[in-house]
């Protein structure tokens, strides 16, 4: 949860330049799997489409003015984008500008903080344009 309130911050900070989007795809610790002694919440393994929704609400708790959306039971999504368990990126004009490492360890929303911070940068420099006639 600390997680979701660094990137609630970090979107309320970019909002200027970035639309954020979080995604919530299966559950990396189930309660009947693979539990971590740490789990904030008891959420078990997702068996229908209703499962994962109520367990996204969680996600909206820790983060709601981040518009939230739910992956495909076929978790067509986390595939796509190789997220499992938690990855962050940045797509422009449905290209990828930013692939942040997979999580937990490759999560870093300081070195995503620093890509927007650059970009925010080179959007507010004025370009030369040298016409000739």
């Amino acid at each position: 949860m600390a997680r979701l309130r660094s990137f609630q911050r970090l979107a309320a900070h970019f909002v200027d330049i970035a639309d954020f989007l979080l995604v919530y795809i299966e559950e990396a610790h189930p309660s009947d799997g693979w539990v971590s002694s740490d789990a904030a919440y008891s959420i078990p393994k997702h068996q229908c489409l209703q499962d994962r929704l109520r367990a996204a609400q969680l996600m909206r708790e820790g983060a709601p003015d981040c518009p939230l959306a739910v992956d495909t039971m076929d978790n067509a999504s986390s595939a796509a984008y190789g997220a499992y368990f938690e990855r962050l990126y940045v797509i422009q004009e449905e290209k990828v500008m930013y692939q942040g490492g997979r999580g937990p360890e490759g999560y870093k929303i300081s070195e995503l903080r620093s890509w927007l911070d650059q970009y925010k940068t080179r959007l507010q420099s004025p370009s030369t344009v040298v016409i000739q006639v």
